[in-house]
């Protein structure tokens, strides 16, 4: 099992809007913060906004800020949300199962599901918070706090 970079990011967006308690964070900032594209981290945002984990605030000093506290943000809820495709082999795929000719007394499928929902149950047992205990190395390493002037130095580093 392999995230998507899409989820990752969904994940690490939340985790910089956390570090930045409810203050307003543009999409330059945290693009600048990951090296991401300002356009990909846009979809992310967008998305994470649909499903009501952060809140757009438009205008000239608007930005994002988290919609929901992080103790209220369960991992393994947006990873549910945000991954497209959790069947780990072919055959989990009602659409590409007929192309597996062991299909119909294949054994494998079940302990793959169950593996899955091990993984996913792991993740709810974490939030956001939990990830954000000790931010002190995370706001270092993101330039949290910092003046922009001094987070691009940071990240030309």
């Amino acid at each position: 099992m392999r995230l998507t970079s899409f989820t990752d990011y969904g994940l690490r967006v939340l985790m910089l809007l956390g570090l930045r308690g409810g203050e307003l964070v543009t999409i330059r900032e945290i693009a600048r913060s990951y090296a991401l594209s300002e356009n990909h981290l846009l979809k992310i945002v967008q998305t994470l906004a649909k499903l009501g984990y952060v809140e757009p605030v438009r205008g000239r000093s608007g930005g994002i800020r988290l919609a929901v506290e992080p103790t209220g943000i369960r991992l393994g809820e947006v990873v549910r949300q945000l991954e497209p495709d959790f069947a780990l082999v072919d055959c989990m795929d009602e659409q590409r199962r007929a192309d597996c000719v062991i299909a119909s007394a294949c054994r494998l499928q079940r302990p793959l599901a169950r593996a899955m929902e091990a993984f996913l149950a792991v993740l709810d047992e974490y939030t956001l918070a939990t990830l954000l205990h000790h931010p002190q190395r995370l706001k270092s390493l993101l330039a949290v706090g910092k003046a922009p002037e001094v987070r691009e130095r940071a990240s030309a580093q």
